[in-house]
């Protein structure tokens, strides 16, 4: 069996979180492979929500094992954290069913400080960030320099290591950013308050797991985190995250073959959002636009920041299919847009005069771009208590099959709401 990978096709914050849910109940296997405690995945269970930030989505199925991988960066005081707010709500966590790789780096309280040092320092400048110290921990992992979680566990040179990384960070946050000396031992002493707690789900390979469960066909997901247009290489530069966020980026954190990934499923909402700075084509700054925050609760899981909305982006939505590689769709929020007398799509941009129909590569080029909106009409129907896709409003039939037609990718799923349940299926995502 292929693995599936669910990747955000959109600036995040796309509903990835229930969708890996919803597909872990036929999988086998889930395997977080970017990103850190940056991201902010919400699962709905009978009315009951669960966000987690860097364990895999599919623990809330006790059967499934959830691996994170090596590409990841681990915030172990926030990881702690999360487990036992899990084991708090009446989740075992056992380390039969999370494992974490001993190659992953480790995100530690010096990277946030210097994240946060930077931010403030760039004043009207900001990227953005949420804070989290993703980019200093991929910065020393770039640089080899980073502590990898196995470096944690060997307290004979745990020491040596954090005075030699933080002889550069305190120069960096003394000197530039007027912010006060980290001691090597106060680090120490912290990781020692959690580091039992995070021991047993240690793994050395998460390669040869996966690899082992693939050849023996079982079904493994692998979970993006951010979105496409967030991709350190193919975002919106420099207003993206510091990983790679792309299908492809799966394969490599987790240590198997690209020939492995024959599903790419591409999540989307039916509208658009970004948190943070950065250009956004089809923005609405209107009533519109705070009506769709309002209705989709559109305030950021990790960092309570209001997301910025506007319509639906075919243009970026091609560009999203075309980078991944997406062959299978997920239109989620389709509620959200209930009760509105017409929908704008964007379907091309003007830029300099002329229609373009391709998203640029330029971050200065999309800053000035004006969308090209076609309108649909609405409907005042209620989607959230609907069960099939047949069952749903004609125009919002439409809806959907305007994007298909546009973007020449099949939508498979569509979400109708938060909970597990109001998941609406075309497709079935794994076939037998």
């Amino acid at each position: 069996m292929s693995a599936t990978v669910v990747v955000g096709a959109q600036w995040g914050d796309e509903g990835k979180g229930k969708l890996i849910d919803v597909l872990a109940a036929s999988a086998d296997m889930v395997v977080r492979f970017q990103g850190g405690s940056n991201a902010g995945h919400t699962l709905v269970v009978n009315g009951k929500k669960t966000v987690l930030h860097l364990i895999p989505s599919g623990i809330l199925h006790p059967e499934k094992m959830c691996l994170i991988a090596s590409g990841v960066v681990v915030d172990i005081f926030g990881l702690a954290e999360e487990i036992r707010k899990l084991k708090a709500a009446g989740f075992s966590i056992s380390p039969a069913q999370l494992l974490i790789s001993d190659n992953a780096t480790a995100l530690l309280p010096y990277h946030k400080a210097l994240d946060q040092a930077r931010e403030k320092d760039l004043s009207d400048g900001k990227i953005g960030t949420t804070g989290k110290g993703i980019g200093p921990a991929y910065e020393d992992r770039a640089a080899r320099r980073a502590l990898v979680m196995s470096d944690l566990y060997d307290n004979k040179n745990l020491m040596a290591k954090l005075e030699f990384v933080l002889k550069e960070k305190n120069a960096l946050l003394t000197k530039l950013y007027d912010v006060t000396e980290i001691k090597a031992k106060d680090i120490y002493d912290q990781i020692q308050t959690v580091i039992e707690e995070i021991k047993p789900y240690r793994t050395a390979d998460v390669s040869l797991l996966v690899a082992q469960k693939l050849k023996l066909n079982r079904r493994v997901l692998f979970e993006g985190a951010q979105g496409t247009l967030l991709d350190i290489h193919h975002g919106t530069y420099p207003y993206v995250t510091s990983s790679s966020t792309l299908a492809g980026a799966g394969s490599i954190s987790a240590g198997v073959g690209p020939h492995h990934l024959s599903k790419i499923v591409g999540v989307f909402k039916a509208y658009c959002t970004r948190v943070g700075s950065g250009p956004f084509p089809t923005e609405l700054t209107n009533d519109v636009g705070a009506r769709i925050q309002k209705e989709g609760h559109e305030f950021g899981s990790t960092t309570g920041r209001a997301r910025r909305c506007g319509w639906l982006d075919l243009v970026a939505l091609k560009y999203a299919i075309r980078l991944n590689g997406i062959n299978s769709l997920a239109m989620m929020k389709l509620d959200v847009l209930s009760d509105h007398e017409q929908l704008g799509i964007c379907t091309g941009y003007k830029l300099n005069g002329e229609i373009i129909h391709e998203f640029p590569t330029s971050t200065e080029l999309v800053s000035q771009l004006e969308p090209v909106i076609e309108y649909l009409p609405g409907w005042k129907e209620d989607l959230t208590q609907v069960k099939a896709i047949k069952d749903l409003p004609m125009k919002a039939l439409a809806y959907i099959d305007f994007v298909t037609r546009h973007v020449g990718c099949p939508i498979d799923v569509v979400s109708v709401g938060p909970d597990r349940d109001q998941t609406l299926w075309i497709k079935p995502v794994f076939q037998d």
